[in-house]
């Protein structure tokens, strides 16, 4: 199945085809750092982290162009509340938005263009704008003359350029636009604000513009995808398509538009307002591994609202440690013979007498239903539930079988593959394999550290058992468990491993 992805201008699934063979442009709207980035913005950003890390494993190279949006109004309300330098404030913002993405394993993009190191290519695309009559100098700023693109209008939304204007009140205030539909691309400097010089007057750009001006710059006239949340649709989108479409006569700008859908909170969309406004640094400092609330996000088609309620984090959270678990064990499994003494599998097959042949065929079914999933339209919901079913296969055959060594130890080193090209590679959902290994050989370390004392308390154990001496049964066991160490009971004996195992 080829990639398909919902276009929301088109309103439908289109075959995924970029403009240049084998080469993807896309851009994404970055946050505005006037405050800590929140779910909404973790959301987002690991959507598109997903749908950069397919395309690159489908074979696609990708330039990833996400912005930062470092000067605006609610930056500079904020940064005078605090009394601290507006760009200050800003990159104390972006500072922690690096990390939280850093935590949440979301990829940096190629480029992180921002408004501030842009401002002569917004100068310049105003100017176009006022020179092919699309916009217009007032005594407050340069305006978008909505009506010389009427055509354009409600591409994303559907909104009609006429029954907007009938079911408005026309009121436009005190400011100096000749049309209540028309927004700002210029605005006018006011004391104690960032202000640049301009062929109009001294000001800064207007929020609509920075975009068009960043994208056109990084990607050219147009490009494969253009990215972001359900809320930017409008008017940010619709505004930026009338823009960049009226500047350069290229239409479309974007071939395909994607938006992500909101983060709800216990069946509320998250606001300050409602007192259920979550940010990423909130979530993880509450407790909340960083991988299990990435899994949480991706735990619903991207297109979709997801309400985090305390039930649902709690299960991702379980879903992912289980896991990360299994990507541990077989680890450990593919690390007891040497990669080039490992020997070869058997052919997958169904219809084999052999386990290791079966689960090997039912992997390979599971790996075409994860790429399926994520080519219809970046369906992570089916693509968790393959890696969910497959975890449990993997861990039936490494714990539940009798397999030599090698052939365990061959599995393993297939198994490790299996989870990183789809839990790892794809939905990032796996921490880094030198962080594992790590844990793997600190695991073994104190594990024979402790073995001749371990495996000499559970034999006085079974025999206290045997004797029926009660007491010092579970004595020893309470000195196993306060040396960490977990035991189970079984018709063949008693085995161990450590807690926290690696």
């Amino acid at each position: 199945m080829a990639l398909v992805l919902f276009d929301t201008r088109r309103r439908g699934k289109h075959a995924f085809a970029p403009a240049e063979p084998g080469h993807v442009r896309m851009y994404v709207c970055g946050i505005t750092p006037y405050g800590p980035s929140h779910l909404g913005h973790a959301r987002c950003y690991i959507v598109f982290d997903v749908l950069h890390r397919w395309l690159e494993v489908s074979g696609y190279t990708v330039n990833y162009v996400r912005n930062f949006t470092d000067i605006d109004d609610k930056i500079i309300t904020s940064a005078n509340e605090y009394g601290v330098d507006v760009g200050q404030w800003a990159q104390r913002f972006i500072d922690t938005y690096a990390s939280d993405m850093a935590e949440l394993q979301v990829l940096g993009a190629d480029s992180e263009p921002r408004v501030t190191d842009t401002i002569p290519q917004i100068i310049e695309l105003i100017s176009i704008l006022v020179a092919k009559n699309h916009a217009y100098v007032a005594e407050d700023g340069v305006w978008f003359d909505v009506s010389s693109a009427s055509e354009k209008y409600g591409q994303l939304t559907g909104q009609n350029y006429d029954d907007v204007k009938a079911g408005a009140s026309g009121r436009i205030g005190s400011s100096g636009k000749r049309d209540h539909r028309d927004f700002s691309l210029w605005k006018a400097a006011k004391i104690g604000e960032p202000s640049w010089p301009s062929p109009w007057m001294d000001g800064r750009p207007g929020w609509h513009i920075e975009c068009s001006a960043m994208s056109l710059e990084a990607l050219g006239e147009s490009f494969d995808i253009h990215g972001g949340g359900h809320d930017l649709r409008f008017p940010h989108h619709e505004c930026e398509i009338m823009q960049s479409e009226c500047s350069t006569g290229v239409s479309p700008v974007a071939s395909w538009w994607l938006h992500n859908g909101f983060v709800n909170v216990d069946g509320e969309k998250m606001s300050k307002s409602l007192g259920n406004y979550w940010t990423i640094r909130d979530a993880l400092d509450a407790g909340t591994p960083a991988l299990g609330l990435r899994f949480g996000l991706l735990h619903a088609h991207y297109r979709s609202p997801i309400d985090l309620s305390e039930s649902l984090i709690e299960e991702s959270v379980a879903h992912q440690k289980r896991i990360e678990a299994t990507y541990r064990a077989s680890i450990r499994a593919s690390s007891q013979v040497a990669i080039n003494r490992q020997v070869a599998l058997p052919r997958p097959d169904n219809e084999s007498s052999s386990d290791l042949a079966k689960v090997l065929a039912t992997l390979e079914e599971f790996g075409e239903e994860f790429a399926r999933a994520m080519d219809d339209d970046l369906n992570t919901r089916e693509a968790i539930t393959a890696v969910i079913a497959s975890r449990r296969i993997i861990e039936g055959l490494l714990h539940g079988s009798e397999l030599d060594v090698q052939d365990t130890a061959s599995f393993g080193t297939y198994a490790v593959a299996w989870l990183e090209e789809t839990a790892g590679a794809v939905l990032g959902i796996l921490p880094p394999r030198s962080t594992v290994e790590s844990a793997v050989l600190e695991h073994a370390a104190r594990t024979d550290a402790i073995r001749d004392e371990v495996e000499t308390l559970i034999a006085e154990r079974s025999q206290a058992r045997d004797s029926k001496d009660w007491a010092q049964a579970d004595a020893i066991r309470d000195r196993l468990a306060e040396m960490g160490v977990l035991t189970q009971d079984g018709p063949d004996g008693t085995t161990w491993d450590l807690e926290n195992s690696g």
